[in-house]
């Protein structure tokens, strides 16, 4: 039968007959409270969606096939580090993600014997550095490589409450390398996981992210910007977060395009921190399988997943290689590389994409005309909102409506957890002064662990 004949046979049914068709079967009860789902970001969930009342998204240039299986490393040792490195690619990891504590090291030892020609390899630099950024470029000019580093000045005040050194000095700094990382394929970075993790709803995290990306836009003028690196965490709500992502994409073309200007939007994805448990933590691979599915089809550039026990224990091998093996199954038996754009048309994501890109793009709008992220960050507005978006959540699990499994609701009584901890599981803060306030990310489940662990 060829595909140009194989609905043939089937009549096609409108939108109204459905709707007819599902009263029906409710005998007498309204549509509307029975199967619309009232979602936290404030969109109404129908139960179906029908071409005769879609709109198709506007289009982005990404493909779903082309993701990348990343690992994060914490540079304390260079040897230790590039050792660990080199067996990760040996066992497929495709992108590499360092953490640097500090610029004094050798690059050449750090990436020995590895083939940075064809690994996208980031730099997350806690500290904003020219050296750091020479260094970088003169590697560069001797080898193929896909650098990109994750500078963020405006993403760390938000995180720490201080600039590195103050505004004019790290504006400075940052347009700097600019100038210098000619041979780098990024240099700026925006933290939408910071206000994910926080809290935020889907619709404050791209606002805040698109606002936090377009202060560098100002900022930096007429200096050369070829990418911008997102930091996604995603969380559960599945098919939200595929709209998520994509919405991103979106947004920033059309930012980007009010300047005429030509900007990759380069997206780093990994596993949400909030929705994670310490108790029954193996739930936790079932969750990052979710996330890491949402990160695929929503057109992440480089996945990097996140160990299941990551709150408690130590960096270890037993973990890393299990939230590797997740992403393996994924691309290489799941055929997750496969389809260039799995969710075309799929008129449900499509709608979720079109009304957090519309509420969120409101909600942008609304900060520029208040005067902007920064203002808003400096005055606290940014935080506040945060905060009482993340109370609302953590609400609807407190009182029951939503749930965490293991935690909330089918605890296993008799699992202890006190002498398992390797490292501290919640959020350590030291009183310190600062300009503003931080945004601090907060898991839910953390207040009844804390009872739990007392109680044990």
């Amino acid at each position: 039968m060829s595909k140009s004949t194989l609905f043939e046979n089937f009549e096609s049914t409108s939108a109204k007959a459905w709707k007819q068709k599902i009263q029906f079967e409710l005998q007498g009860k309204d549509f509307n409270d029975q199967l619309v789902w009232n979602s936290i970001e404030g969109i109404d969930v129908k139960p179906f969606y029908h071409s005769e009342t879609y709109t198709k998204a506007a289009a982005f240039d990404h493909r779903s096939s082309d993701w990348n299986i990343g690992h994060s490393i914490y540079v304390n040792s260079i040897e230790k580090s590039n050792a660990h490195a080199v067996d990760l690619i040996e066992n497929g990891i495709e992108s590499l993600v360092f953490t640097l504590p500090s610029e004094s090291f050798s690059i050449e030892d750090l990436l020995k014997n590895i083939d940075t020609s064809s690994l996208p390899i980031y730099f997350v630099p806690l500290f904003i550095s020219e050296k750091l950024i020479q260094m970088l470029q003169a590697f560069s000019d001797k080898n193929k490589t896909v650098f990109y580093v994750l500078q963020d000045p405006i993403g760390h005040l938000a995180r720490s409450g201080n600039w590195y050194e103050n505004l004019k000095s790290d504006l400075h700094t940052l347009k700097q390398t600019l100038s210098i990382g000619s041979a780098l394929d990024g240099l700026i970075s925006v933290d939408l996981g910071l206000f994910q993790n926080a809290g935020a709803s889907m619709i404050q995290q791209l606002a805040y992210t698109l606002a936090h990306a377009n202060e560098y836009l100002n900022m930096l003028g007429n200096e050369r910007i070829n990418c911008v690196v997102f930091k996604v965490s995603v969380g559960s709500n599945y098919f939200f977060e595929i709209a998520k992502l994509q919405a991103l994409r979106v947004l920033w073309q059309s930012l980007t395009k009010e300047y005429a200007l030509t900007v990759d939007c380069h997206i780093l994805t990994q596993p949400s921190r909030r929705n994670k448990t310490i108790y029954d933590y193996n739930i936790n691979m079932l969750r990052t399988t979710t996330e890491c599915m949402s990160a695929i089809l929503g057109s992440s550039d480089t996945i990097v997943n996140m160990p299941y026990d990551h709150l408690f224990h130590k960096d270890n091998e037993f973990g890393n290689r299990l939230s590797k093996n997740q992403l393996l199954i994924l691309k290489k038996e799941s055929y997750f590389d496969a389809v260039s754009n799995p969710t075309e048309g799929v008129y449900y994501i499509e709608t979720l994409t079109q009304q957090l890109a519309q509420k969120a793009l409101e909600l942008f709008k609304d900060i520029e005309h208040k005067g902007g992220f920064l203002k808003l960050l400096k005055t606290g507005v940014i935080q506040k909102k945060i905060k009482d978006h993340a109370q609302k959540e953590q609400g609807l699990y407190d009182n029951g409506n939503e749930g965490l499994l293991g935690t909330h609701f089918q605890q296993n009584t008799s699992d202890k957890m006190k002498a398992d901890l390797e490292i501290y599981p919640f959020i350590k803060q030291q009183p310190r002064k600062t300009l503003l306030e931080p945004i601090i990310p907060r898991r839910i489940a953390e207040g009844i662990e804390q009872k739990r662990l007392k109680d044990e």
